[in-house]
C-alpha cells in the first residue's frame, strides 16, 4: 500500500510541475518573450493545453467569469497541494 501512495505522490508532483510550467509559459507568451509561430514552442504549448484542458475546463465551469483573469490554474495547483497533504498523512498512517 505504501508503494501505491508513493506512486500517487510522484504523479501529483509531476502534475504540479506541469501546471507551473504551463503558467510560466503562458506568461512568457503573453509578454512576447516566446512566440507561438516557432514550431517547438507551439508543440510544447499545444501539448500542455491538451494535458491540462480536461482539468481546467471542469474548474472553469464552476468558477465565475473573471473578465480575462483565469483562476483555474491556481485552483488546480491548490487542489494538487491539498491532495499531496492528504496522501502524505495517509502514507505515514500505515
Amino acid at each position: 500500500m505504501t508503494s501505491l501512495l508513493q506512486i500517487l505522490l510522484m504523479i501529483l508532483q509531476l502534475l504540479q510541475f506541469i501546471i507551473i510550467a504551463h503558467v510560466i509559459m503562458s506568461w512568457l507568451i503573453n509578454f512576447q518573450v516566446l512566440n507561438l509561430r516557432q514550431p517547438l514552442v507551439a508543440q510544447i504549448w499545444n501539448g500542455l493545453e491538451r494535458l491540462l484542458d480536461p482539468i481546467y475546463s471542469r474548474i472553469r465551469s464552476v468558477l465565475p467569469n473573471m473578465a480575462g483573469l483565469d483562476l483555474a490554474p491556481l485552483v488546480a495547483l491548490l487542489a494538487v497541494f491539498a491532495l499531496r497533504i492528504v496522501v502524505t498523512n495517509n502514507l505515514y498512517a500505515f
